[in-house]
């Protein structure tokens, strides 16, 4: 007579597999999330630092200096007035370019103040999308040398010149921007919101 034995097989089930699937991509889609919220705030806190050490070191380098005529773009980065992370991934071919945390381009430019060419200078970052365009436009600047701020949904790739007088659409009586203020202003979904500092 034969002896049959009971083998019990071990392993899991496609129920308990699935389950389990189940939690990794729950668990997955939250670190993602997290991540994506987190990285996009070192990006605001990165374009703050440099947007303030921009400011300072154009203030400092031309402090001695009736005007700032000879201000661009180039001059920016080639005397180290801008942070070596703002020159963006492709420095060695576009020397004359700047680049903000988020991928936009940085135009720097002397500008015309109280109908004087060359008296003030202006910021202007590109390549914005609606989140950084409302956190950069609601930001406390401060009011020391701040004229005003003017913040659009298109691109300004023009760059400023010492004889353009810039109208912002925020005075410092305005600032900082209100929430529906920004809201308005940095309307595009896109990353095609653009704000221009101007400084005296």
């Amino acid at each position: 007579m034969r002896k049959f034995m009971n083998s019990e097989q071990s392993g899991r089930s496609m129920v308990e597999m699935l389950g389990v699937l189940a939690i990794i991509g729950v668990l997955s889609v939250g670190g993602i999330s997290g991540y994506s919220k987190a990285m996009a705030k070192f990006k605001m806190s990165k374009a703050m630092d440099q947007m303030s050490m921009l400011v300072a070191n154009i203030r400092t380098t031309y402090a001695s200096m009736a005007t700032y005529s000879g201000l661009n773009t180039v001059v920016a980065r080639s005397y180290g007035l801008a942070s070596r992370d703002m020159f963006g991934p492709n420095s060695q071919t576009t020397a004359s370019a700047l680049v903000n945390a988020f991928g936009g381009s940085v135009l720097v430019g002397a500008t015309e103040n109280n109908g004087i060419q060359g008296t003030g200078f202006a910021i202007v970052y590109n390549g914005l999308d609606r989140e950084a365009c409302m956190g950069l436009a609601t930001a406390d600047w401060g009011s020391a040398g701040l004229v005003g701020i003017t913040v659009s949904n298109v691109a300004n790739n023009t760059e400023p010149t010492a004889a353009q007088a810039i109208t912002p659409g925020f005075d410092t009586s305005d600032l900082p921007v209100s929430l529906g203020d920004a809201s308005d202003a940095c309307s595009a979904r896109t990353a095609t919101n653009s704000i221009t500092w101007i400084y005296y």
